[in-house]
């Protein structure tokens, strides 16, 4: 599972069992994040939870790092069975817009921030399934 953390909503993807093909579950709101997963947790295997990290483009941290790093410790805290990696998740908007422009989705539909969230979540668990063949 790959989470794509955010302030307001957080985009949620899984794989295949095989993990070959990411694919979008769902966008939550983020204050439900918990309650989601532990419901999620309780009627799927998850093998591992992918996190992206928000990093600025120098390198440095986000203004959402802290954010993402304080669900990470209330995430372990929940699930401590359940191992977390992290992966840089720079542009993952932009290649999520992308995307959208290229699966011929209409402006309005691409405004859809929730729907962004949870492609973001896709290309983070795609990419990081990707790197994991290499």
């Amino acid at each position: 599972m790959a989470i794509d953390y955010g302030k307001k909503r957080t985009g949620l993807a899984v794989s295949d069992p095989a993990q070959i093909i990411a694919q979008g579950l769902i966008t939550v709101e983020t204050p439900n994040l918990l309650l989601f997963l532990t419901d999620y947790f309780g009627r799927e295997p998850v093998e591992r939870v992918i996190i992206g990290r928000p990093v600025q483009n120098s390198g440095d941290d986000s203004e959402n790092a802290g954010r993402v790093d304080a669900f990470i410790t209330r995430f372990h805290k929940s699930f401590p069975q359940i191992p977390i990696e992290t992966t840089d998740e720079r542009f993952t908007s932009v290649l999520a817009h992308r995307a959208m422009i290229d699966g011929g989705l209409k402006k309005q539909a691409r405004q859809n921030k929730a729907l962004v969230d949870e492609i973001s979540a896709t290309i983070i668990l795609q990419s990081y399934m990707e790197s994991r063949r290499a």
